[in-house]
């Protein structure tokens, strides 16, 4: 039997939820493009004081959680939060996950870092919570989140697409005729000298991740929108998004986004009921293609070493001991650095992050926030993998959620808000589905395969 919204079916409702999830979408949006540096340095982001630098310049944390908190009392006020099905363990994971880290946060070795840190996971876990309501609303307003995120996402795009074709270039000569520019950050001077784009995130990477975690779900939602239009407008538009997202990879430097983003389109092909009978072909042939042009295109980076795999080493090493010195608590929420920082040689480059999510879960938080960490992600993905083939929009959010969960193997987007925040959105979406009884094959693949068969 087909799930019930948890809110009357009836025209003022119905407005209600469609505007809530348009202003929960544009705040996601809004996250995405000013909310691109990890958590832990927030005090280095300094407020925007013109229009331009208001429009250009990332925010402070407080602005955009002053705002998420405006769109929170909007849904309380207009009665928009529902939660249901709370005797699940899935349900609660996040939540003690939170708890565990407050925990963590008594024995911290750095209280700064660790209180915005805590900060930052307490706001993700609102954010699943708040996935799990948006998901309990009228299915006509189901879809309205994602067109502020498209926004979003495509005011990314288009900052990455510039920075390819001569921004980068521009602000190289605009810092270079400033007095004392020598004396900027190290790591800020490293990332303008590269040609590897990053938009609005920190680093090139981040840009990646972003791209896994949203571009499956924005191609289905542009696909959706132009469904009445004819086949050309439609494969031009989704087209179009489709080469702006693939490039922008391409043009971060991303090596593990690259192998990444073929996994993805491999278990896509793979679930396409209507190339079953050559699925494992197709799906071998990608496979093999994405392997041998990552190669071809990096040799030159793996024969000059491959230094930034050393360097993770380096940092996962470091993480690993931290881990067995301090197995119950560890060192704090967020306080990784400090630990790195005595730890390593001293020809090893400093980094601030473990660029191992589940990893760092471990040093900062023990053994208990590793483990818990991981029923949210990625078992928690896993989990969802069923319910994902309901439809098209799941699906997609799925196949994002689980690009993103892979990454966090090699990078550290848990502690990137722009990421995170959607990440854990998106999360809290499939959470608050209930058990599909509809069969796997979803209505598009049914339309497509009786296509083929005519």
């Amino acid at each position: 039997m087909a799930s019930k919204p948890s809110i009357p079916s009836s025209p003022l409702a119905g407005i209600g939820a469609t505007w809530w999830l348009l202003l929960m979408g544009a705040w996601l949006g809004v996250a995405l493009v000013k909310l691109g540096n990890p958590v832990i340095l927030d005090d280095k982001v300094q407020a925007p004081s013109g229009v331009l630098e208001w429009m250009f310049q990332p925010w402070p944390l407080r602005w955009g959680w002053t705002i998420l908190g405006v769109v929170v009392a909007l849904g309380v006020v207009f009665r928009q939060l529902r939660l249901k099905n709370c005797r699940s363990f899935w349900f609660w994971a996040p939540a003690l996950w939170l708890l565990w880290q407050c925990a963590a946060a008594s024995t911290t070795v750095d209280q700064t870092l660790t209180q915005v840190t805590l900060a930052h996971f307490a706001v993700c876990t609102l954010l699943f919570y708040l996935g799990v309501s948006g998901h309990r609303l009228e299915n006509s307003a189901k879809a309205s989140f994602l067109w502020g995120l498209l926004l979003g996402f495509l005011f990314v795009l288009w900052i990455g697409l510039d920075q390819h074709f001569g921004g980068l270039e521009a602000t190289r000569k605009l810092i270079k005729e400033q007095p004392g520019w020598e004396n900027l950050p190290k790591e800020y001077l490293k990332r303008i000298n590269s040609d590897r784009i990053f938009a609005t995130l920190v680093y090139p990477n981040a840009l990646a991740g972003a791209i896994l975690l949203l571009l499956p779900v924005m191609l289905w939602a542009v696909l959706r929108r132009l469904y009445r239009y004819s086949f050309v407008f439609r494969s031009v538009a989704v087209g179009m998004l489709a080469y702006l997202g693939a490039a922008c990879l391409v043009w971060s430097g991303s090596k593990a986004g690259w192998l990444l983003a073929f996994v993805l389109i491999a278990v896509w092909l793979w679930h396409l009921d209507w190339l079953s009978r050559y699925r494992g072909i197709i799906v071998a042939i990608v496979g093999i293609l994405g392997v041998c042009l990552f190669f071809v295109k990096y040799s030159s980076y793996f024969q000059r070493g491959a230094t930034s795999v050393g360097a993770r080493m380096d940092y996962w090493n470091a993480g690993m001991r931290t881990f067995f010195q301090r197995p119950v608590f560890g060192s704090g929420p967020g306080t990784f650095s400090v630990m790195y920082r005595a730890a390593k040689s001293p020809e090893s480059e400093m980094a601030l992050l473990a660029h191992n999510d589940f990893l760092q879960q471990g040093s900062d938080s023990g053994v208990i926030g590793f483990l818990l960490y991981l029923f949210v992600f990625p078992a928690g993905v896993i989990r969802l993998y069923r319910q994902s083939r309901r439809d098209h929009q799941t699906f997609a959010l799925w196949l994002g959620l689980l690009g993103w969960t892979l990454q966090g193997f090699v990078e550290f987007g848990l502690y990137i808000p722009a990421l995170s925040s959607t990440a854990f959105f998106f999360l809290g979406w499939l959470q608050g589905m209930e058990p599909s009884t509809e069969s796997g094959q979803t209505r598009f693949d049914t339309e497509m395969t009786k296509r083929s068969k005519s």
